[in-house]
């Protein structure tokens, strides 16, 4: 099996593939044929440069042509790509550089500074001691590249490789809820495993045009920016710039964007910043990463007649659940389970049989994969391990939709009522008042714990107040049942947040002295 031969090459070489907008304001479109020839010559140079197959090559760019470029051509030389979001800083990049110790990093100029920073300050780059694997001591420091650069797809282009279902493909990290992020190792069966959501969920057609907005580097933006469109024989829109509510509204109308994939935070925030009008040509709009609120999906309902469909996965398992394409999406559910994934509640938390997910990972780097002298891999398959526990407490209807409550560590126990931080800030953003809210648990000496709700105000609608605080706790009394109202309000600029978009509860546990 290899993606780049068995998908892309058989797609129509006059098809279109992907719909570039740079930063610069420039638009291009790209079709299949130019994709496999331009991936193929990088693929040729990248082994000229003295990329093997199972080594590591790291990326940092943006959404644009030449993030995917450098994936499809590992994917063809059978190399594990490892792809990194541009907000990441010079300590980010020093952690992954030392852990998957990759031979090459192929990134943007505008990178270049960041990149530098954190090839200084490696461990590795000083002293060629390993970059983090004892069976990699002595390896050189990576090789860099920079784009664009012509040069680069000048060369000859190489073949694509048999590979076999359980090599590894791709690496992404995931932060935990302790500790330094780690790495997932993926499989070449990740890739061709995305048919069950791309089929499912996302449910994009021929010929369609899907925006699937998540930065490169993010679990995300791996299967759903253009892998999962490509296996539907879609194209994929590529963005390469910051998130603005209003243009975002703007570039769906104007490039007649049929199958929309955003963050629950970007829906969001579009409901609350802009006026969602008419989208004609938009099909389906999907979500994942998070609970979406039902005033959001009240919002959009109302505005463009789709339901935006939820859906459920972990960096480590890909893809789980999905509101079905041929039915109505239901308030506060991420859907059923995908077609044949074994998912079950065990004592309120979901759980999952790794045989049944065609997307499941190899295992972490250093705990279940390692490298070998000879630049092979040595891997203990997770998908052999047993049940995944997800962490996540969820529910379920009578109909089999499951409902996300709370991470474990997330939820509040207060005078013994469990009560999750979803239905908290559910309410709190209710209020005309509340741009973006986030519930965690406050001790009490009394109870226990106490809900502790820090309130982002709406800009120049409101001001903090303890009457605002007390309207607040009303509402919330009002939405909800009443035990599980905030017993403290606080109000702040902005919300910690991760680079994706999750709100860092863990910070808010500890509050500022």
């Amino acid at each position: 099996m290899n993606f780049a031969s068995d998908v892309v090459e058989r797609l129509p070489p006059g098809g279109l593939a992907l719909v570039e907008l740079a930063r610069d304001g420039a638009r291009r479109e790209w079709s299949f044929g130019e994709v496999a020839e331009r991936s193929a010559r990088l693929a040729g140079e990248l082994e000229r440069r003295g990329v093997r197959r199972g080594d590591v090559v790291m990326t940092l760019i943006g959404n644009r042509p030449e993030w995917v470029l450098t994936m499809l051509a590992c994917f063809r030389l059978g190399a594990v790509v490892l792809p990194c979001t541009e907000q990441l800083r010079a300590k980010d990049l020093r952690l992954r550089i030392d852990v998957a110790a990759p031979a090459l990093v192929l990134a943007d100029e505008r990178n270049r500074g960041e990149l530098e920073a954190a090839l200084a300050a490696s461990d590795a780059a000083a002293s060629g001691a390993g970059r983090g694997d004892p069976a990699l001591a002595g390896q050189a420091p990576p090789a860099v590249a920079y784009v664009p650069d012509e040069s680069l797809f000048a060369g000859a282009p190489a073949a694509a490789v048999e590979l076999g279902e359980s090599d590894p493909c791709l690496i992404t990290f995931t932060s935990g809820t302790a500790g330094e992020p780690k790495a997932v190792l993926h499989a070449q069966r990740y890739l061709l495993g995305q048919r069950v959501q791309a089929e499912h969920w996302l449910g994009a057609r021929p010929g369609e045009l899907v925006w699937c907005t998540a930065a490169s580097g993010w679990s995300k933006s791996a299967r759903n920016v253009f892998i999962a469109p490509w296996l539907s024989g879609a194209a994929a829109l590529l963005h390469d710039a910051r998130f603005d509510p209003a243009e975002r509204l703007e570039l769906l109308a104007r490039e007649r964007v049929n199958v929309l994939c955003m963050a629950p935070t970007e829906y969001r925030v579009i409901a609350k910043r802009a006026t969602v009008g008419p989208l004609p040509r938009l099909r389906a709009l999907v979500a994942a990463g998070e609970a979406l609120n039902p005033e959001v999906l009240r919002a959009f309902r109302e505005s463009t007649g789709l339901e935006i469909r939820d859906g459920y996965g972990q960096t480590e398992t890909g893809q789980l659940t999905g509101a079905p394409l041929d039915r109505a999406a239901r308030e506060g559910s991420m859907g059923p389970a995908l077609p044949g994934m074994g998912l079950a509640i065990e004592d309120g938390e979901l759980t999952v049989d790794p045989a049944t997910v065609p997307t499941f990972f190899l295992g972490y780097l250093h705990e279940h994969a390692q490298r070998l002298p000879d630049g092979g891999w040595q891997v203990e398959d997770r998908r052999a391990g047993g049940r995944w526990r997800t962490g996540d407490r969820v529910g379920i209807d009578a109909d089999g939709w499951l409902h996300f409550e709370a991470r474990e560590d997330d939820v509040i126990i207060s005078a013994g009522y469990r009560i999750g931080p979803f239905e908290v800030e559910s309410a709190l953003v209710a209020h005309p008042a509340v741009a973006e809210a986030a519930a965690v648990a406050a001790p009490d000496e009394e109870r226990g714990a106490v809900v502790r709700a820090v309130v982002v105000l709406r800009e120049g609608a409101y001001a903090p107040s303890p009457e605002l605080a007390r309207e607040l706790q009303e509402h919330v009394k009002r939405e909800t049942a009443p035990y599980k109202y905030p017993r403290i309000v606080e109000f702040a600029a902005e919300l910690p947040k991760t680079a994706s978009g999750k709100v860092r509860r863990a910070e808010l546990r500890t509050p500022a002295a």
